[in-house]
């Protein structure tokens, strides 16, 4: 089953703001998708329009294997928006209560699932205290035990570890790991890229309306493989034909078998050259994300790697 398919999604906002521009992502049952790009680029537009929270101005495909918008499969979507806001006045254990009950959880499944989720998100003792008392980082892990209270297939998550510590950020780190590994389809929207790198199995980089690359961070990043050797003193001359690039006292060999670079490796050892580091290096997500937003900026100097 495919969790989210979506083909050629369009809105167009009064005065013709072109929100999304055609949008076509697949999720699959059972990963985590991590969406990113910058502000402005229709990210929460178009969770907003998997949530129905808005229309779009055109648009196919489906969720959980159902139309967009059907109610059977809104019923089985966990949701974080951005920016939530709990009504101050309830205690932790009263909000995950009342929003449950909007998804149709019984009272006894209620009760129980509250319990066991705030304490797996790190708030057992609160429960009972009001959320006006509660810390943002806080906040944000009571609105992750909301979203899972429905035990949802799917679970959307507008910037989840907004506002959370490193700590809290790598105990949710964990906890999705957990759940994908339970079953769980997780789709993330985030501009924490070192977050998406760690946790993501593919992402999609959107862009000024467009998805510009979509896939694991492997394949989007294949171009760009390369073993970088760092010796102690200049190269020899016979290098700079066995290697792609030789700079000052590194070498470079593109690609990232290797057994090419072995033979090289051993001859320079018996020359008696002192090898620093031999590593292999690729581009970082924040590297792909910058050149996806400088391809969509000068579009005549980057090929395309979708």
């Amino acid at each position: 089953m495919s969790a989210i398919s979506l083909k050629d999604v369009y809105k167009t906002y009064r005065g013709k703001v072109h929100a999304l521009r055609g949008v076509s992502i697949d999720v699959h049952d059972g990963e985590i998708f991590g969406l990113l790009g910058p502000n402005g680029a229709g990210k929460s537009t178009l969770v907003k329009i998997m949530m129905t929270i808005i229309h779009a101005t055109r648009a196919s495909g489906t969720v959980l294997d159902l139309p967009i918008g059907h109610l059977d499969g809104l019923r089985q979507i966990g949701y974080l928006p951005e920016h939530h806001r709990f009504p101050e006045y309830l205690t932790g254990t009263q909000v995950l209560h009342y929003y449950s009950a909007l998804c149709g959880v019984d009272r006894s499944t209620r009760k129980k699932r509250a319990t066991e989720l705030l304490d797996r998100l790190g708030l057992c003792g609160w429960g009972k205290k009001r959320i006006n008392t509660y810390s943002k980082g806080m906040l944000q892990r009571l609105g992750i035990a909301q979203a899972l209270m429905n035990h949802p297939k799917l679970l959307i998550l507008d910037e989840p570890t907004d506002g959370v510590d490193p700590v809290g950020r790598r105990e949710i780190r964990d906890l999705l790991s957990e759940l994908k590994d339970e079953g769980h389809a997780i789709f993330l929207n985030s501009h924490l890229l070192s977050e998406l790198e760690m946790v993501c199995d593919r992402v999609a980089i959107m862009v000024k309306g467009k998805v510009t690359m979509q896939g694991t961070i492997d394949s989007l990043t294949n171009a760009s493989k390369r073993i970088e050797i760092e010796i102690d003193c200049s190269p020899p001359e016979w290098t700079r034909e066995a290697f792609d690039k030789v700079e000052g006292q590194k070498m470079t060999k593109l690609g990232d078998d290797s057994t090419i670079v072995q033979p090289m490796i051993d001859r320079l050892r018996a020359e008696q050259f002192t090898i620093r580091s031999v590593k292999p290096v690729r581009e970082s997500l924040e590297d792909l994300f910058m050149r996806a937003v400088d391809h969509i900026d000068n579009p005549g100097s980057h090929g395309s790697k979708e």
